[in-house]
């Protein structure tokens, strides 16, 4: 059933990509409108530098053209000027927390979904376990605390919590008994696929029906590359930024084999769904007939690209481009990056994964600044996106798709920005601590370029801090390399301090060519750790 209100009218690369997780669509219900927008000044675009065409009554002769390249109206009920609403509620859905292969063995996890606070670990047993990240004593972080036994202890004064019951206060009398009321609320969190989720409602019991199933993961042979990023702005900002092809090829540029400025053009949307938990539909090039890449935004924030390409032997291949994001404060997101399918290219083969998750990381600083400016403005301006943005059809189209669909569910959000309608934050901004420490102390009232160990300042700007804490493998990787480099470097000394030593010419050539190789190898070393923990900056800007 729908409701309808009427309202006053006011790369990572895409280039590859059918399967899609299904849900039952809920009830609808009633949600806010907004008011009228407030009056714009007008202006005319020139194309090509020739002469601007006349002004006449203060309107644009081609103003009556618009309609032909930007974005329109997507139903009847909107060009009367209603909206449908939909029942929705952000607690009762399945939110990515993080990838369970780089979950901390030995230490929790802090973790925000909106603004609630949560923590993540594996107990003694193996098994998950997901609280409200506070001790119920004196509201202590308990993801500052520490795992004994696989009990979760708070450090603050050593309480200690197994299956969200307290088991140990140190400070209780031998003859005395813990406080029944001394527990922590539960959510309930399931590992799907290599993703840990939860399920953000405590009133309701969680629906598997809603857990996301990827049926290209599932397919035989399929394998994938996947990275965790934390971004300095909003999850709808990031959402708009991942499904927007039309990009790629300039912010993009040379970033990979295949973005170049040259090919941006024209693109071709079809939708082919809207429900009230998303949308669907086929893209490409506006010369491919049929389009040939599938997207489907599911609710509440995971967005995929699909693709099926039969070889020359007839066999068909899937490729799939997983967005995974989850919002994590005001300003603030966290995106799970899966890129994967049934057959790999083998020149990627020749690279090590470390390779492909700095060079994510180089993607989303290249669109940083843009996303973060987009962000400020939505904020400071408080209108909806219709008053703000120009889509056009041959490359927006996602955008407006999505930002309708916010205006169908935003209202069971704790913000939104949506197409005809916005619901600002009536929470303040979770402001988050420094980690504790004394490189993390020094870092933390430094630039987040320079100075002493700054790449592990808590700075959302930082490489480092992005994406590398969050990775087992590419911490391990930036570890191994300091090491070597300190190794090749200590040898490198010490072989040219023989070298003046010894008299014979043949032994100081060895020495000398030795130490060289070595210095050579600590170079190697340095540029590799740099490559993974140091930002990309555009060689335009002047710094």
């Amino acid at each position: 059933m729908a409701l309808l209100l009427r309202f006053p009218t006011h790369n990572s690369s895409l280039s590859f990509f059918l399967s899609t997780p299904t849900h039952k669509p809920p009830l609808a219900s009633l949600s806010q409108p907004l008011g009228r927008r407030k009056s714009s000044a007008k202006c005319s675009a020139v194309s090509d530098v020739k002469a601007a065409p006349p002004v006449l009554d203060g309107k644009d002769e081609g103003e009556g053209d618009d309609h032909k390249v930007l974005v329109g109206p997507s139903s009847e009920e909107e060009r009367r000027g209603e909206r449908v609403v939909a029942d929705y509620d952000w607690t009762q859905e399945w939110y990515p927390l993080y990838l369970a292969q780089d979950l901390p063995d030995d230490a929790p996890l802090g973790l925000n979904v909106f603004d609630k606070q949560v923590v993540l670990y594996r107990d003694g047993n193996g098994h998950l376990r997901c609280y409200e990240d506070r001790c119920p004593h004196r509201l202590a972080k308990l993801s500052e605390g520490q795992l004994i036994d696989g009990r979760l202890e708070c450090l603050y004064h050593g309480w200690q919590f197994e299956e969200g019951k307290c088991v140990k206060i140190p400070q209780l009398p031998a003859d005395a008994k813990i406080p029944r009321s001394a527990c922590l609320r539960t959510y309930e969190v399931r590992d799907s696929q290599g993703v840990i989720w939860v399920w953000m409602c405590q009133k309701t019991p969680p629906n598997l029906d809603k857990l996301p199933w990827f049926e290209n993961f599932a397919r035989p042979g399929f394998r994938d590359i996947s990275t965790t990023h934390e971004l300095p702005y909003d999850h709808s900002i990031l959402l708009e930024n991942l499904m927007d092809p039309a990009h790629v090829p300039i912010s993009h540029d040379r970033t990979d084999w295949s973005a170049k400025r040259e090919d941006a053009q024209p693109l071709r949307f079809e939708v082919t769904e809207r429900t009230d938990r998303g949308f669907a539909g086929w893209w490409g090039k506006a010369t491919d007939e049929p389009p040939k890449n599938f997207l489907r935004l599911e609710a509440p924030c995971v967005l995929q690209n699909n693709r099926e390409i039969v070889d020359e032997k007839g066999e068909k291949h899937y490729f799939t481009g997983l967005f995974l994001c989850r919002p994590t404060g005001q300003g603030k997101s966290m995106l799970i990056v899966r890129f994967g399918g049934t057959k790999r290219s083998p020149l990627a083969k020749l690279f090590p994964q470390w390779y492909f998750h700095q060079n994510a990381g180089k993607v989303f600083e290249q669109d940083m600044g843009f996303l973060s400016s987009q962000n400020e403005i939505l904020i400071k301006e408080k209108v909806p996106t219709k008053e703000l943005y120009l889509n056009l059809k041959s490359s927006d189209t996602w955008v407006a798709e999505y930002r309708r669909w916010m205006d169908k569910v935003g209202h069971g959000m704790p913000y939104h920005f949506g197409h005809s309608t916005i619901s600002l934050p009536k929470e303040p901004a979770v402001v988050e601590h420094a980690p504790a420490g004394l490189v993390a102390g020094i870092s933390a009232s430094l630039p987040a370029k320079g100075g002493i160990g700054t790449m592990h300042a808590p700075n959302l700007a930082n490489r480092y801090f992005r994406h590398v804490i969050h990775c087992k493998a590419c911490r391990s990787i930036v570890k191994a390399f300091q090491a070597w480099k300190n190794a090749l470097s200590a040898m490198a000394l010490a072989l040219a301090s023989l070298a003046i030593l010894v008299s014979g010419r043949q032994w100081k050539a060895i020495l000398l060519v030795s130490a060289t190789v070595c210095s050579a190898g600590a170079y190697g070393c340095s540029a590799a750790v740099a490559l993974n923990t140091t930002n990309f900056i555009r060689t335009h800007r002047r710094l």
